[in-house]
C-alpha cells in the first residue's frame, strides 16, 4: 500500500546528497502532526512525514507492524527516500523498528520515541477505539458540537483535540480514519509480533523516553539490546508520551544532535 506523504525539500537545494529524515506518526495521528519538526530539520535535509494506513489520508485496510512497516518500505522506495533515516513514534515507532528489522539496508539510522519493542503501551486506546467506533453521529455537525459528542468517551481536552483532526465536520458527518479497522487491529497495536530470533538491527538506534511515561521501562531494555545491540536511552524529564508535543524543543534538539551523529 502506497501511503500519503507530506515531503519537504531544503530551499537551498542543500544537504540532498543525505539520507533523507522520515516522521511516522503515533495512533489517531497523521503526518501533519511533525510539521514543526519537518519545517526546522527541512532547512537542511530532505524531509517526508507518511500518515500511515488507516490514518491521515493514506488508505485504509487490515494493520498490524509488518503490513505497516512494508507499507512505509513500499511507500519510501515509491518517493525514492531510500535508506532513509527513521523517526517514529509510539505506534510509529513500533513500525519504524519493525521496518529496521525487517529492511536493514532501507534504515540509514533509527529513533523511537516513547516506545519499546514488545507487547505494551496504549492501555487506555485499546477500549478508546471501540468506543468511538461506536460514537452515533447526527445528520450535521460542527466543531463544538463534535467536541461535546467526543466528551462522552473522551474527558481530556487535549486528546479531544487530537481527534477532532480524524473528523469530517458539516453534513454528513463521520470519521475520515479507518476507525473499525483501527479498532479491530489494537491486539496487534498494543503486542509486538515475534520476531526471529537471530534477527536485529545493528545501526545506530535512540530510544527517547518521557520521564514522566512508563511506555519504555527497564524490562524492555534486554530486548532493546537484543534486537538493537547500538541503542542508546535518552530522557527528556519532564514529558510525558506526547514528548514532542509536549517539550518541541527538546525534542529537537536531540534529534538534530542525532542526526549529525556520526556513523558507528
Amino acid at each position: 500500500m502506497l501511503l500519503d506523504v507530506i515531503e519537504r525539500k531544503p530551499e537551498s537545494g542543500g544537504g540532498l546528497s543525505k539520507p533523507p529524515v522520515v516522521f511516522l506518526h503515533g495512533l489517531f495521528g497523521r503526518a501533519r502532526n511533525f510539521g514543526f519538526f519537518q519545517r526546522r530539520i527541512g532547512e537542511f535535509r530532505r524531509t517526508l512525514a507518511l500518515d500511515l494506513r488507516n490514518h491521515g489520508d493514506s488508505p485504509h485496510g487490515p494493520a498490524d507492524y509488518p503490513t505497516m512497516a512494508e507499507d512505509v518500505y513500499e511507500t519510501l522506495k515509491a518517493h525514492d527516500a531510500i535508506p532513509a533515516v527513521i523517526v517514529g513514534h509510539s505506534m510509529g515507532g513500533k513500525t519504524a523498528m519493525m521496518l529496521a528489522l525487517r529492511h536493514p539496508a532501507a534504515v540509514e539510522r533509527l529513533l523511537v520515541a516513547d516506545i519499546a519493542p514488545g507487547a505494551g503501551g496504549f492501555q487506555q486506546n485499546h477500549t478508546l477505539a471501540a468506543a468511538l467506533a461506536a460514537l452515533p453521529f447526527p445528520a450535521s455537525l460542527n466543531r463544538t458540537e463534535a467536541d461535546a459528542l467526543l466528551s462522552r468517551v473522551i474527558p481530556e481536552a487535549d486528546v479531544r483535540n487530537l481527534m477532532l483532526q480524524n473528523l469530517r465536520l458539516g453534513k454528513n458527518p463521520g470519521w475520515t480514519i479507518g476507525i473499525h479497522e483501527i479498532a479491530s487491529a489494537m491486539p496487534e497495536i498494543v503486542g509486538w509480533p515475534p520476531v526471529p530470533q537471530e534477527t536485529n538491527f545493528t545501526g545506530r538506534t535512540l530510544f527517547v523516553s518521557g520521564g514522566k511515561s512508563r511506555y519504555i521501562q527497564p524490562s524492555n531494555y534486554p530486548e532493546m539490546k537484543h534486537l538493537f545491540p547500538h541503542y542508546h536511552l535518552e530522557t527528556i524529564p519532564d514529558a510525558g508520551h506526547w514528548l514532542h508535543a509536549e517539550k518541541p524543543m527538546e525534542f529537537l534538539s536531540i534529534l538534530e544532535g542525532f542526526l549529525n551523529e556520526l556513523a558507528l
